[in-house]
C-alpha cells in the first residue's frame, strides 16, 4: 500500500512538473525570461531537472547577460548528460566561463565542442570566431565609404601606405628625378615613391603638398614602388628595378630586368644608407615587402624557383635575424595561400590579420583582395573582400590601420582619375532607431513607467528602458536584422512585437506597444478566457499562461483578496454544470494557491453553472449561423476573478 501511494504521489509529481515546463515554455517563446525561470525553477523543485529544463533555465539567464547563473544551470544540464547537451548550449557555456574569466575551464571544453562541429553546421560562424576570435571581425556587417583621392592622377597612382602622419605610394607622374622617361611596357613614365601629410577627421582623409619621398637616392630614372617601414620609423623596405653599379636597368640573359627589394635608414629625416637585400637575385623577381606587427619577419613576393613554389608569383617569409641586417632561408606560405595564378601586395595588419592580392581564387574578376588570420591559424580560411573593395579589374594593394578601421586600397577599374588609383576607405556601423509609444489598449493613452525590452534574433535582451510619462522608448539598433521589442507593467498584459531593419543607415523604425490593463474594469482583474477541455476540469498550458496575470495582479497588490467565479454556456443539464463550473473554479484556484499566493487571499471559488448567462437561450437560437452561436457561447463560458472590499469608483 505504501509502496502504490509512494507511486501515485510520483507520477502526481511528474505530471505537475511536466505542465510547469510546458507553461515556461510558453513565457520563454515570448522572451518573458524572469517568469519563464521562476517556472522552470518551481518544476526543478518538483523534480524536472532534464536537460530540456537546465539548459533552458541557462538560456533565461543568459539572455538576460546574466552569465554566473547561467553558467551555473548549463553545467547542470553538462553534468546531467553532456550528450544530450547542444552545440549551441555548450558554446554558451563556454563563453559565460571566458565572461567570468575562467579561461581553464572555457578551454577544458573546447576539444568536446569541436566534436560536435561536423553535425552542426548552424553555428560555423561561431566556430571560427572560437578559433581565432582574436581577430578582426567579419567585415560583411559593416558599412563602407570609398573616396577615390584628389591625389590620383592620369598616370598610374598606387600603394597607398600610412606612417606618422604621412602617406607614402607610387606614381608614374612626373617628377624631377624621372623627367620625361618613358617606360615601354605601358607607355608611361617609370615609377617613383612619393608623399604627402594626411589628417583625418571622423574617416575624411585630408592631403598636403606632394612631394618626392625624402630621401638621397631612393628614386631613380627607373621604378621604385610598394614601401613598408619598421615600428620605431628608422627603417624602410621598398622595391626597385634591378639596376647596375651605374644605375642602368640590368637584365637577365632574356632581357627581362627583375625587382629587388631594398632597405634604407633614417638619418636626420632623410632616407639613406640604401642596402639591398640579402635574398635578392638577378635571375627572378622579389618585390612588394610587408612587416609583421612585431617586426621579426618580412614578407615579400617572388617568382623564383623554389621547391615549394605553387605558381606564377608566390608570397614568402624572411625571419629578420636580431641584428636586423640578416635573414633566414625564404620560406614560401604553401598551398594555403598561393594558389598556380598571382598571388601579389601582402600587407599584414596590426591586428595580424594578412591581406594580399591574387587572381588564384574565385574572384570578380583579375585581382581581388584577400584576407586571412593564417599567420595566427594555420587553418584559417582565405575570404574574398568583396565588393566595394573588389571589382572585374585588378584591385590591389591594400593597407588598413585595424584601430580606425581606415585605409587605402587601388584599382584599375573604371569611373577613376586615370590608369591605376588610390582609394580610401572608412567603415562605419549602420545603425537605425527603433521608436515607439507604449499605450493603453483600450484608452490609448501613455503609460508610464513601463519596462520595454530589446531582444535580438537569438532571443537575448540587449537593452531595456523604462517609459516615462509620454509613454515614448527608443533604440538604437544595427541594419539588416531581426529584433523584437517587448513592453511590461504589472497589472497590465504584456505585448510583444517583431520588426525587421533595412539596409539604409539612420532610418527610423516606429512600433507602438499595446498593454491591457487588467484592472480596467472596477474591481475586477480582467484577463484573456480561462479554457477547459470538454468535460474537463483540469488547467490547460494555454489557461496557466493566462491565469500568470492573475498571480502577477495580486504579487503587486499584497493585500487584494479576491473570489473565482466559473460559468458554462447552455449545454449540459443543470446540475451537471453546476458540479463542472464549481470543478473548475476550485482547480483554478489551487493553481494560483500552487504559484506561492496564500490560500486565504482567495476568498472564494465557486462555480455557478449556466445559470447566469451573457446571452440568453432565445437569442442563440435565433442566430442564422452556427460560427454565431459558437461564440455566444463561448462568451456564456468564462470566469471572473472579482475584487474583494473594492468600491466600484475605483480602479
Amino acid at each position: 500500500m505504501k509502496t502504490r501511494l509512494f507511486l501515485i504521489i510520483l507520477v502526481l509529481t511528474g505530471t505537475f512538473s511536466f505542465a510547469q515546463t510546458k507553461v515556461a515554455d510558453k513565457f520563454f517563446e515570448s522572451y518573458a525570461y524572469i517568469k519563464a525561470s521562476e517556472l522552470y525553477e518551481d518544476a526543478v523543485k518538483n523534480g524536472d531537472d532534464s536537460v530540456h529544463v537546465l539548459t533552458r533555465l541557462g538560456d533565461c539567464y543568459y539572455n538576460n547577460s546574466n552569465s554566473e547563473k547561467a553558467a551555473i544551470w548549463y553545467k547542470k544540464a553538462l553534468d546531467k548528460d553532456v550528450e544530450e547537451v547542444s552545440s549551441d548550449h555548450l558554446y554558451k557555456y563556454i563563453q559565460t566561463q571566458r565572461s567570468l574569466g575562467n579561461y581553464q575551464e572555457a578551454e577544458a571544453w573546447l576539444d568536446t565542442f569541436k566534436l560536435y562541429q561536423s553535425g552542426d553546421s548552424r553555428i560555423a560562424s561561431e566556430i571560427t570566431d572560437l578559433s581565432v576570435y582574436d581577430e578582426l571581425s567579419s567585415m560583411s556587417k559593416v558599412y563602407i565609404n570609398v573616396v577615390n583621392l584628389d591625389l590620383n592622377t592620369k598616370y598610374s597612382d598606387f600603394g597607398g601606405y600610412e606612417y606618422n602622419g604621412r602617406m607614402f605610394f607610387a606614381s608614374a607622374r612626373n617628377s624631377e628625378v624621372t623627367g620625361k622617361k618613358i617606360y615601354n611596357w605601358n607607355e608611361q613614365p617609370y615609377l617613383d615613391i612619393f608623399e604627402t601629410t594626411v589628417n583625418e577627421t571622423n574617416g575624411v582623409k585630408e592631403f598636403g603638398s606632394i612631394v618626392s619621398i625624402d630621401a638621397q637616392g631612393i628614386n631613380t630614372p627607373y621604378h621604385e614602388a610598394t614601401v613598408a617601414i619598421t615600428n620605431d620609423g628608422k627603417t624602410i623596405y621598398f622595391t626597385r628595378d634591378n639596376l647596375s653599379k651605374r644605375n642602368k636597368l640590368n637584365s637577365d640573359n632574356k632581357g627581362t630586368t627583375h625587382l629587388k627589394i631594398y632597405k634604407a635608414t633614417l638619418d636626420n629625416g632623410n632616407w639613406k644608407n640604401i642596402e639591398e637585400l640579402e635574398f635578392n637575385n638577378d635571375k627572378f623577381s622579389t618585390g612588394h615587402p610587408a612587416l609583421n606587427p612585431d617586426n621579426t619577419k618580412l614578407y615579400f613576393v617572388s617568382d623564383r624557383e623554389h621547391e615549394d613554389a605553387q605558381g606564377q608569383t608566390d608570397i614568402y617569409v624572411v625571419d629578420i635575424l636580431e641584428d636586423g641586417n640578416n635573414y633566414s632561408k625564404p620560406r614560401n606560405l604553401g598551398p594555403a595561400i598561393n594558389t598556380p595564378g598571382r598571388e601579389m601586395f601582402p600587407f599584414i595588419a596590426k591586428d595580424s590579420t594578412m591581406y594580399f592580392s591574387s587572381d588564384g581564387f574565385i574572384n570578380l574578376g583579375l585581382l581581388d583582395i584577400y584576407k586571412t588570420a593564417f599567420l595566427k591559424d594555420f587553418y584559417a580560411p582565405v575570404e574574398n573582400l568583396r565588393a566595394p573593395f573588389n571589382s572585374g579589374y585588378d584591385d590591389f594593394a591594400f593597407y588598413m590601420d585595424s584601430d580606425t578601421k581606415t585605409g587605402y586600397f587601388s584599382s584599375h577599374r573604371p569611373g577613376g582619375k586615370g590608369n591605376d588609383d588610390i582609394y580610401s576607405f572608412s567603415t562605419y556601423k549602420c545603425k537605425q532607431i527603433v521608436k515607439g509609444i507604449v499605450r493603453d489598449k483600450e484608452t490609448k493613452e501613455p503609460i508610464s513607467g513601463a519596462t520595454v525590452e530589446l531582444i535580438n534574433q537569438s532571443g537575448k535582451i540587449i537593452n531595456h528602458v523604462t517609459t516615462i510619462g509620454n509613454g515614448k522608448y527608443h533604440f538604437e539598433v544595427d541594419c539588416k536584422k531581426n529584433y523584437s521589442v517587448r513592453a511590461s507593467k504589472p497589472v497590465y498584459e504584456d505585448d510583444l512585437q517583431s520588426l525587421t531593419t533595412t539596409a539604409f543607415n539612420n532610418q527610423m523604425i516606429t512600433a507602438d506597444l499595446y498593454l491591457k490593463n487588467l484592472l480596467a474594469i472596477p474591481c475586477e482583474i480582467v484577463i484573456n478566457p480561462i479554457f477547459f477541455d470538454f468535460n474537463k476540469s483540469n488547467i490547460r498550458t494555454d489557461s496557466k499562461y493566462e491565469l500568470e496575470n492573475i498571480v502577477d495582479a495580486l504579487r503587486a497588490y499584497p493585500d487584494m483578496k479576491i473570489i473565482i467565479e466559473s460559468h458554462t454556456d447552455r449545454r449540459g443539464n443543470l446540475k451537471y454544470n453546476d458540479r463542472l463550473s464549481d470543478r473548475r473554479a476550485k482547480s483554478t484556484r489551487d493553481y494560483i494557491i500552487s504559484r506561492g499566493i496564500a490560500a486565504k487571499r482567495i476568498v472564494s471559488a465557486t462555480g455557478y453553472g449556466e445559470r447566469k448567462k451573457l446571452i440568453g437561450d432565445n437569442e442563440i437560437d435565433n442566430m442564422p449561423t452556427r460560427a454565431e452561436k459558437e461564440a455566444a457561447h463561448q462568451k456564456n463560458r468564462r470566469s471572473y476573478f472579482k475584487i474583494v472590499d473594492c468600491k466600484k469608483d475605483e480602479k
